[in-house]
């Protein structure tokens, strides 16, 4: 039987890859089995959770430190589309068989940026070997004015329909980086690292508290999210397909392969955040991403009944999707 390559014990990896990220008080070094969060009064906390498998979520060979940025970031997305500001996070590693620790110090390098950038700490966590291929679970905490949680469920007729960013670069990535679309190397670049990469509107979570009736974030495709909200909320919605933001790239990626419009809308792994904004708060709420530098697109409107909400395109014909979002099951 061939000998395991030399990898530091459980307990070495922890205090030499992770510790270093645990800074807050309560997480009182990684030495115990919890941490300890004081809740400030006046302030809710706001819990999200995501698990990203290998094989689904990112590839083996992707870069470590990008992986590790995508796990945190898709439940950062979470915590903005509620209008909640980052806290903590726990971290549950499973990694496979083969680990390296090379894998595991890019790995906490990504994790350490990323701390950096969103203002977030290591409160804990867990990390085991698995049989198969690596799974990542990041449990985050975030916080918010107590009563300001933006619920899917607030939306009402009338509302106007906005998504931040663009849409579809993610899914269309995934398929340049299979090899089903063929584009130029910077455009086909730019959405494989959107795929890679997601962008939480976290900088906009203080003005979603402020004007948005609902919102989730676009984790499972455009069309199916903007049904669960839909639903949640007891009604239903118009979308005008061209209306959708896409990307220089994701529009040459349409002109080039017939059905990735479609995927575009229905793919998913976008997080950009979906919101249902009152049509008297709509500019103020646009104003509000422009200061920070989040583009906010109006795409839509709530109506009333609980039909399924329909798309539109540019002859005013409803489509139709063999799939409206990505599912695991």
């Amino acid at each position: 039987m061939a000998k395991e390559p030399d990898r530091p014990s459980e307990m070495a990896a922890i205090a030499r890859y992770f510790r270093p990220l645990a800074t807050a008080p309560g997480a009182l070094g990684l030495f115990d089995d919890a941490a300890i969060l004081r809740q400030l009064a006046g302030e809710d906390l706001v819990l999200s959770t995501d698990m990203l498998v290998e094989g689904i979520h990112f590839f083996a060979n992707d870069p470590p430190d990008l992986v590790a940025a995508k796990a945190l970031r898709v439940s950062l997305s979470d915590l903005a589309a509620k209008g909640a500001e980052p806290l903590h996070y726990l971290l549950s590693l499973a990694l496979r068989s083969d680990w390296t620790e090379s894998w595991l110090s890019g790995f906490s390098e990504g994790l350490r940026r990323e701390q950096q950038q969103f203002r977030i700490t290591l409160a804990g966590g867990d990390t085991v070997r698995a049989s198969g291929g690596t799974t990542i679970n990041v449990s985050v905490i975030g916080r918010q004015p107590s009563g300001s949680f933006v619920h899917r469920t607030g939306a009402k007729p009338g509302d106007f329909v906005a998504v931040t960013g663009t849409i579809g670069d993610a899914a269309l990535g995934l398929l340049v980086r299979q090899g089903r679309i063929t584009l130029p190397r910077e455009e086909g670049e730019y959405l494989v690292n959107r795929y890679l990469l997601p962008q939480p509107r976290v900088a906009l979570a203080p003005a979603l508290r402020q004007h948005a009736s609902a919102a989730l974030d676009v984790s499972d495709g455009l069309v199916g999210d903007f049904a669960k909200l839909c639903a949640a909320s007891g009604v239903s919605g118009e979308i005008a397909r061209p209306a959708v933001p896409l990307s220089v790239p994701a529009r040459r990626a349409v002109a080039t392969y017939a059905p990735a419009f479609d995927t575009a809308l229905t793919g998913g792994d976008d997080y950009e955040i979906l919101v249902a904004v009152p049509e008297n708060e709509a500019d103020a709420l646009a104003a509000a991403a422009s200061e920070v530098g989040v583009a906010l697109s109006f795409i839509g409107r709530i109506v009333s009944g609980e039909d399924e909400p329909k798309i539109f395109d540019e002859g005013g014909q409803v489509l139709s999707f063999d799939g409206t979002s990505y599912s695991h099951f």
